[in-house]
């Protein structure tokens, strides 16, 4: 795990907008860091796990496989961002792939050593819990964005296309 020193969150990041300097303190205790690689993969599509991912420094592209070897890049993650937060909270398939674009850091959080702060910092629970919802709605609401562009485009509406 972290030590508090080397744990900071973005303030401008959703999670680091919420938590107060005793929040961080107790999150850096039960959180460690990734260090990836140029094209190295954070999570695979389709698989599963229960970890919870904040980009520190770096991008992650996000891609989705169209057959074969083929991918196609859905977004960009940059620091401040979560990624995994439906794996994390309660273990379905990961939808896309998340690789490195350059040298990447990550906060990783699993959801044990997250549930272990339950008792001693409920409030700290619920902060990171709203700040998944967040992000998680930040991210729906972007993707209906580009439903309705797309939607505009192929049916030509709205005098844009």
């Amino acid at each position: 795990m972290s030590n508090d020193s080397d744990f900071e969150v973005h303030t401008s990041s959703l999670l680091g907008a919420e938590l107060d300097s005793e929040e961080i303190k107790a999150l850096a205790g039960v959180i460690s860091i990734k260090h990836l690689s140029d094209n190295e993969i954070l999570i695979k599509e389709g698989t599963t796990d229960d970890a919870l991912h904040i980009v520190i420094k770096g991008r992650l592209a996000v891609t989705r496989n169209t057959g074969g070897d083929e991918y196609v890049t859905l977004h960009t993650l940059r620091a401040g961002d979560m990624a995994g937060a439906m794996g994390f909270i309660d273990g379905t398939e990961h939808s896309a792939t998340l690789r490195a674009l350059g040298d990447t850091d990550v906060y990783t959080l699993t959801r044990a050593e997250f549930e272990s702060l339950i008792e001693s910092h409920p409030a700290l629970v619920y902060k990171v819990m709203r700040a998944i919802i967040r992000s998680v709605h930040t991210t729906l609401m972007r993707m209906n964005r580009q439903f309705v562009e797309m939607n505009n485009y192929i049916m030509k509406e709205h005098g844009r296309y």
